[in-house]
């Protein structure tokens, strides 16, 4: 059940993935910078509290060279209905979001999004590979390695020290 796929990328910079408005972006432009990678849903009972405060690490520390990439994923409990843009325009403007919503995207099965088959195959989780929930968090260090892997519960603010530390600040 938890068996990752085989992946030959050594960084999340070979991917190449869409935004909410179905462009590509190729995600060596964030070569250089700390990323953290999170499954989102809009109407999931962990959305207010991951919005808020990925908006507020966002803002402390976008300058310092972090950066939030966030994946509308509608695969528990379908908690993310609406079209990527939809999604979007959701943590925009109810949280103010001013990082990256990409488009929508299957993070487990046979049709996980290539990203999340790289991340899965270097960190699991408490149910091997698979993603539990959403708000699955990635923390991606400025060469595009996979550092560690935070599951749904674990608040963002809670992982402040280990963006500290990828970011050289600790």
């Amino acid at each position: 059940m938890g068996a990752s796929a085989s992946v030959t990328e050594k960084s999340i910079h070979e991917f190449m993935v869409k935004d909410a408005k179905g462009r590509d972006v190729n995600l060596s432009t964030y070569k250089g910078k700390v990323l953290l990678v999170v499954n989102v849903a809009s109407k999931c009972g962990f959305t207010n509290s991951n919005y808020t405060q990925l908006t507020e690490l966002y803002s402390k520390y976008k300058d310092r060279g972090l950066e939030i990439l966030a994946f509308p994923c509608n695969q528990f409990l379908k908690q993310e209905p609406g079209s990527s843009q939809e999604a979007e325009e959701f943590a925009c403007t109810r949280y103010k979001a001013e990082y990256p919503i990409f488009g929508k995207v299957r993070v487990n099965g046979p049709d996980t999004a290539p990203v999340y088959k790289f991340l899965k195959a270097n960190k699991t989780g408490f149910l091997g590979s698979r993603i539990k929930w959403n708000f699955t968090k990635f923390l991606v260090d400025k060469e595009g390695h996979v550092l560690a892997r935070y599951g749904p519960t674990t608040s963002p603010l809670s992982i402040e020290n280990d963006i500290k530390t990828a970011l050289g600040e600790a």
